[in-house]
């Protein structure tokens, strides 16, 4: 090129040369914002201070904004529902161990080995009984997907096989429903037949008398024509009743006298103005089955036929029921004798005593400091005795009382700040007491 520059004409040469000046200039020519930064007074900037610089940043920084404002396309680990699978069921029959079930269900031992050493939740398959049901749900090769099995009417095991092949457990539980229900009836017989009848189980039957355990003898003092009713919780799942719950507040008619409790904050029983409904005492040390003897001061003995004291109550017991000291104290006298065969005395206080006598085991030593309702023996037949009973007495300041009608000390009332909240709340129970008694008495007139 530049050999065919020479051949040209001067006048040609000079009009290129011009050209390719001017082209020059104009390429060297500043933008405004360099002369502008070219022509600060670089006078005025003062040394070790910052300053701004403008920067066209514009573009790159709406693109920037435009990518963190999009949405993190992450897959989080999904747990499969136990409903994403066909699962079939496998009934646990009589015999059967989880390694017979596993084969049935087409399964390895290697495969019911890994599962079952999960952890302790797996393990709880070991413990399987006739008639429960293990469900399984498998892959397309045949392998262990799911495993689910029924804990209880509420809360379902469900294992399933990780990702790396492992297996991983949780508990599904249903929502439980809690309402209020409410029941009662008159004694006709007995309290336990009257409470059945009224459709309590028998745990309420018992958790009733022990309410009312500090005031009523239930093996004595229950009468024909006595009345109770109760609000209980009952649980529901699914619509189904599937247990009952605790005792709210009940009431007791013992032989014309009415006793009310109300379940507070803190889980146990006031009476409606706010006194505990535990008190020193208990009326009965054993939980009774029937009575072989009242109170009696002269009456003829079993064994000798003799006018002799008897200064308690037998409570007649199967041999091994446990007996509980009546109230807190100190055992005074644990030991043997053939009249009173097995016995133990306790101290409470300095104006009380209990004895009780013909045990088959003492369980406390001479002594000890006991609480109410702690076991310190069972029922037995030693010494002079025709049959297996507990023998209790109560003295009062050295004086032989009737321990089911002796008069007890007081129990303590509420804090002042509690009762405040208290008493609105037994006002509404004693309302409901009122109105189903009401309703009780109307179907069965």
């Amino acid at each position: 090129m530049v050999h065919a520059v020479h051949k040209l004409p001067k006048k040609h040469k000079l009009l290129i040369l011009g050209l390719l000046s001017a082209m020059v200039a104009i390429a060297l020519i500043p933008s405004e914002k360099a002369t502008a930064s070219r022509d600060h007074d670089k006078s005025a900037l003062e040394v070790g201070k910052r300053y701004e610089l403008p920067l066209n940043v514009g573009e790159q920084q709406s693109e920037l904004t435009e990518l963190s404002e999009a949405p993190a396309n992450i897959a989080e680990p999904v747990v499969p529902e136990a409903t994403q699978y066909d699962f079939k069921d496998h009934q646990v029959r009589n015999g059967d161990s989880l390694a017979v079930i596993f084969k049935r269900a087409g399964y390895s031992a290697q495969t019911l080995h890994k599962l079952v050493n999960t952890n302790a939740e797996t393990r709880k398959l070991t413990k399987i009984h006739p008639g429960e049901v293990l469900s399984f749900a498998s892959d397309e090769q045949g392998e262990l997907l799911q495993l689910k099995y029924v804990l209880s009417k509420t809360d379902t095991l469900l294992i399933s096989r990780t990702d790396e092949g492992n297996y991983a457990t949780r508990i599904e539980s249903k929502e439980i429903e809690t309402v209020e229900k409410s029941a009662g009836g008159e004694i006709k017989s007995s309290f336990w037949t009257a409470g059945i009848t009224a459709g309590l189980s028998e745990r309420q039957i018992m958790n009733f008398a022990h309410i009312f355990g500090w005031d009523v003898d239930f093996a004595n003092d229950i009468r024909k024509g006595d009345r109770f009713t109760l609000i209980y919780e009952s649980h529901f799942v699914d619509g189904e009743e599937i247990g009952t719950g605790k005792i709210i507040a009940a009431e007791f008619i013992n032989q014309g006298e009415r006793y009310t409790a109300v379940r507070h904050s803190d889980g146990d029983f006031y009476t409606p103005e706010g006194r505990s409904m535990k008190k020193a005492f208990l009326r009965a040390p054993v939980d009774f089955k029937y009575i072989s003897s009242n109170f009696n001061p002269r009456r003829l003995h079993p064994v000798t036929g003799r006018v002799s004291a008897h200064r308690g109550i037998d409570y007649a017991a199967r041999t091994g029921t446990p007996v509980v000291s009546a109230g807190n104290g100190k055992v005074i006298k644990s030991g043997y004798n053939r009249l009173n065969g097995n016995y133990v005395f306790i101290q409470h206080g300095s104006q009380y005593v209990t004895k009780y006598l013909h045990l088959h085991k003492r369980h406390v030593k001479q002594g000890q400091k006991v609480k109410q309702g702690q076991k310190i023996g069972t029922v037995g037949a030693t010494g002079r005795v025709t049959g297996a009973h507990l023998h209790y007495e109560f003295l009062v300041n050295g004086v032989h009382r009737n321990p089911r009608t002796v008069k007890l000390p007081k129990s303590q009332p509420l804090p002042a700040a509690e009762l405040t909240t208290f008493k609105p709340l037994a006002q509404q129970m004693l309302a409901k007491l009122e109105r189903n008694r009401e309703l009780m008495l109307a179907l069965n007139n």
